[in-house]
């Protein structure tokens, strides 16, 4: 690694946290060709701030984003906000000619995704969303595997995301409960991560969709994060104004039908991120709560010796593993954002365009606001 790439994280906590360790691991990992330095973290409150950068590596603090924006010194932004401040600071960014990485789903709304995704296309910095899934090694299989043809023509897609974090109607309200902030609950939070990987694995794009959203606990109490949302801890409750439940049906461009479904109430399921893919010659299931395993069905072998198979993705000619470590050594959750940055900081050496893009963003929210508007009039279908 020979120049530096000097990079300002705007916003920190959950996903604060993921990407610093991201920018942290990958030059480690990687022969980048260019070395990331963790320059600024942005925060509102100065002490909360000053704390995540001395956790996690960044060299100083700042509480102005604008200010962070305009420094010269800058190369890279990374937005790591609640989905409302998303639209503002990038196009800032860009017109900055800042590259920049924004956390997913792009926007809270099409019409912010579709300025993020204009201003993207005449900037000269480079720009990339985060729907970090893509990167897991085995997730990137699956997508070689069925480009390659190994399941013949794709029939039919089930995808969910299942967690059970507000299972308990005592829960506390977050930003993510509140539509303004967060643009939309389960749907856009984790069902986008389902509407990604589809098409991602796929190839193909989502044209039509049928839905239903459902929101099972309406009032939450007011306490810790939730201070913020106008309350005190331990006094009165918020309204809940995102869904806790999505279902939807998707039509693909090749015709084929998928299911989807996104929910925070499937109790006992912590982080149960599930995609199937059928075809005619055979399928393949991958879950994050196993992550580094792969399953094929291979419907060419002869009867009586057809089953899935079980592939342990860890070997070195398998997506990113070069970097890491030898055979049948497991990787995690945090590898995906090593595998982030590494393609990023690839791509801007090379001035490609990075994938996925602000305009691969984009698609996902016209698919998020298709099954908003289809659940909204009751709709069969409603065309993305």
């Amino acid at each position: 690694m020979t120049n530096s790439l000097r990079v300002a994280m705007i916003g920190h906590g959950f996903m604060g946290a993921a990407h610093s360790v991201g920018w942290r691991q990958a030059p480690a990992a990687f022969d980048l060709p260019l070395a990331p330095a963790m320059a600024v973290l942005v925060g509102r409150d100065a002490d909360r701030t000053a704390a995540a950068a001395a956790h996690w590596g960044w060299s100083e603090t700042s509480d102005d984003w604008r200010a962070v924006v305009a420094r010269d010194d800058i190369d890279v932004i990374d937005i790591v906000t609640p989905g409302d401040s998303h639209a503002e600071i990038a196009v800032a960014a860009l017109a900055a000619g800042k590259h920049v990485l924004c956390e997913k789903p792009l926007a809270n709304t099409v019409a912010e995704a579709e300025r993020m995704a204009d201003a993207a296309a005449s900037a000269a910095g480079l720009s990339m969303v985060g729907f970090t899934y893509r990167r897991v090694p085995a997730v990137t299989l699956m997508r070689d595997l069925i480009a390659q043809g190994r399941i013949g023509a794709v029939r039919q897609v089930r995808a969910s995301y299942r967690q059970d974090w507000l299972a308990d109607p005592e829960s506390p309200m977050t930003w993510r409960l509140e539509k303004d902030r967060a643009g939309s609950g389960s749907l856009g939070d984790i069902g986008a991560h389902a509407i990604d990987l589809t098409q991602f694995v796929t190839g193909q794009t989502l044209d039509s969709v049928s839905g239903v959203l459902e929101t099972i606990v309406s009032e939450r109490p007011l306490m810790g994060e939730a201070v913020g949302l106008g309350g005190r801890a331990g006094a009165g409750t918020g309204t809940v104004t995102v869904d806790d439940l999505a279902l939807f049906t998707g039509r693909l461009s090749s015709g084929a039908l998928a299911s989807f479904e996104a929910t925070r109430f499937a109790t006992g399921r912590k982080n149960a991120l599930e995609i199937e893919i059928s075809g005619d010659r055979g399928a393949l299931h991958w879950n994050l709560e196993d992550l580094n395993s792969l399953h094929h069905y291979d419907a060419t072998r002869p009867a009586g010796t057809q089953g899935f198979t079980r592939i342990l993705v860890t070997e070195p000619e398998h997506p990113y593993l070069s970097g890491w470590w030898p055979t049948g050594h497991m990787l995690g959750y945090e590898h995906g954002f090593s595998h982030q940055v590494k393609d990023l900081v690839e791509a801007i050496a090379a001035r490609t365009a990075p994938a996925p893009s602000f305009e691969d963003g984009l698609r996902v929210q016209r698919v998020l606001d298709a099954v908003e508007r289809s659940a909204a009039d009751g709709s069969a279908w409603t065309e993305v």
